[in-house]
């Protein structure tokens, strides 16, 4: 069981730019320690097209192309070895610490604010 975090204020929460974006390419990422895909994702003409690193590799390419994902946009670069991650994409993770990605309508279109 994972323990709950301790309560943070609203103003914390909103701080976070949570958006909708449709993976555009799934690329192999060999030089990872846990077995990962690099995920472009385009999130609209505000944010634009960003990359991460994403251990969802009970995912196929194919299942991920073309998919609409959750992303956290706004939390900065991050090193993944010789990789640049710059958002985090979001999924509710299992106790086996496989990550089951959030689902959205389909309507939905990239660059739509999570609320």
């Amino acid at each position: 069981m994972v323990e709950r975090l301790p309560d943070i204020t609203p103003n914390e929460f909103f701080a976070v730019d949570v958006r909708a974006g449709r993976v555009v390419a799934v690329d192999d990422f060999p030089e990872a320690r846990k077995p990962a895909w690099k995920l472009t994702v385009d999130f609209g003409a505000d944010v634009g097209t960003l990359r991460t690193s994403a251990q969802v590799t009970n995912y196929s390419r194919e299942q991920l192309l073309g998919r609409l994902v959750v992303g956290a946009v706004n939390l900065g670069p991050r090193q993944i070895g010789p990789f640049v991650s710059q958002f985090l994409v979001l999924g509710a993770v299992a106790p086996d610490g496989t990550v089951h990605l959030l689902e959205l309508p389909a309507d939905v279109q990239p660059g739509w604010r999570i609320a």
